[in-house]
């Protein structure tokens, strides 16, 4: 017993599997998203404790003592030392991600931070990538300059063409900013045709929505700055390894891809703070929630703008004409062709739902420009993810996009609210051009 009176949990029952030991089967995500972190407690408290500390006292006894070359922090019941290493709270943060994404999980201190550690950790000559975020094309550009990696086309057949054994092919799906799917199952075939690795930017599609394992991904990737903060106050970025990688002691390098990866992120610098693991932590246990619900809103505008974008003018339907009049197009997964097919790729990949995150196309520049100042519940900001709606003109910040094109993120509000906010910003941007 504890100095509590509490039964002491030892070796495997104390572990990350206790949960699965106990109840004889895999508890739900919901579930898991509260007690995946149990196994670390050290004090009564149920609500997590926030440890800020940098640095932590070296056991008592000599005995004990293990010097820092035969430390492996990828290890969460060896002690801490420094939190460049590891820390209590991106503890907690990690053990939950690694329970829900399927695969050992390493935080990083924003998504960015951990692509470039991907990287960096692979370390191809190619990369073949899509469109999708902006900020992963310029990590690649910085590489190139560095060593000379080469950045090839995702959907060039001919750029595929050239990958060789130990390249990566990295797909984002659903893709930034449109929203819009791309098949894994034959990412992965394109990849094993040429000895690459693949990895996949799921920030988009968090869980319950996607799970990239199923379709042989090495290497996951999420922006936690999205939905795993899910409050738009915290920066982090994680990647989780496949567990066939993670078991196989064949990292570039050498050693186990988890114990690789920890490694360089202790010479990189690149740690996730301790605050932000605590918040992270604290915005985990509602992900289910808030991914489902967003995610049913988004479907509900989206299918809301395309029906409406196809009426003819009905001033008993309060005016949505004026969305055929502004909208040119919308952009979401479920417009895909293959979302109608209950068996197509896309149904299977995403059975759950599609992402939160939809495009909408305006006319004009201008018009695109001046949405945003006429809505009351969407934010006229950049990110998305967060329990607020936010809307973007996104040439704010990704110059290569179309400059009528608008990143919609949908957030906790009630659907009917945002599709009324959207409508009188479209019937009051109607009224300004005309005049």
């Amino acid at each position: 017993m504890t100095s509590n009176g509490t039964p002491e949990k030892t070796g495997a029952a104390a572990g990350p599997n206790r949960l699965a030991a106990a109840f004889g089967r895999e508890l739900s995500l919901a579930s898991r998203s509260v007690h995946a972190d149990d196994y670390t407690n050290s004090h009564t408290a149920v609500a997590p404790p926030m440890h800020v500390s940098t640095t932590f006292r070296y056991a008592d006894d000599p005995n004990e003592l293990l010097p820092w070359s035969d430390f492996d922090p990828a290890r969460m019941d060896n002690p801490y030392i420094y939190s460049r290493a590891s820390a209590p709270n991106t503890t907690r943060y990690e053990a939950i991600l690694t329970s829900l994404l399927g695969g050992p999980v390493v935080s990083y201190a924003s998504g960015l931070a951990a692509f470039h550690a991907m990287v960096v950790f692979l370390n191809p000559k190619r990369v073949a990538i899509g469109g999708g975020y902006h900020g992963c094309h310029g990590i690649l550009k910085l590489m190139h300059k560095l060593n000379g990696l080469e950045q090839l086309e995702l959907e060039d057949d001919n750029d595929l063409a050239k990958l060789q054994r130990g390249d990566v092919i990295h797909v984002e799906t659903p893709l930034n900013p449109t929203g819009e799917a791309r098949d894994l199952a034959y990412y992965r075939r394109k990849a094993d045709e040429r000895g690459c690795y693949l990895t996949v930017d799921a920030t988009f599609a968090p869980p319950p929505l996607q799970d990239p394992f199923k379709y042989g991904v090495d290497i996951v990737l999420h922006s936690g700055t999205k939905y795993f903060g899910g409050h738009s106050d915290m920066l982090s970025g994680v990647l989780a390894i496949h567990p066939d990688r993670a078991a196989a002691a064949a990292a570039p390098g050498g050693g186990s891809w988890p114990q690789g990866l920890v490694g360089e992120r202790l010479l990189l610098g690149n740690v996730m703070g301790s605050f932000e693991g605590w918040l992270g932590v604290r915005s985990l246990r509602t992900l289910e929630l808030r991914v489902l619900r967003q995610s049913e809103s988004a479907q509900r505008l989206v299918d809301w703008l395309v029906a409406s974008s196809q009426k003819k003018e009905n001033k008993a339907d309060g005016g949505s004409n004026v969305i055929a009049e502004v909208v040119h197009r919308i952009q979401h997964s479920s417009l895909q062709p293959e979302a109608s097919d209950p068996e197509s790729w896309l149904c299977k990949q995403m059975p759950h739902g599609h992402g939160p995150v939809f495009s909408l196309w305006l006319k004009s520049e201008e018009h695109a420009k001046r949405l945003p100042s006429k809505l009351f519940l969407f934010h006229h900001a950049t990110s998305l993810g967060g329990v607020e709606s936010l809307i973007e003109w996104r040439a704010m910040t990704d110059a290569a996009v179309d400059r009528r094109l608008l990143r919609v993120s949908v957030g906790v509000e009630g659907w009917e609210d945002l599709r009324d906010d959207l409508l009188q910003g479209l019937q009051a941007l109607s009224e300004e051009l005309k005049n």
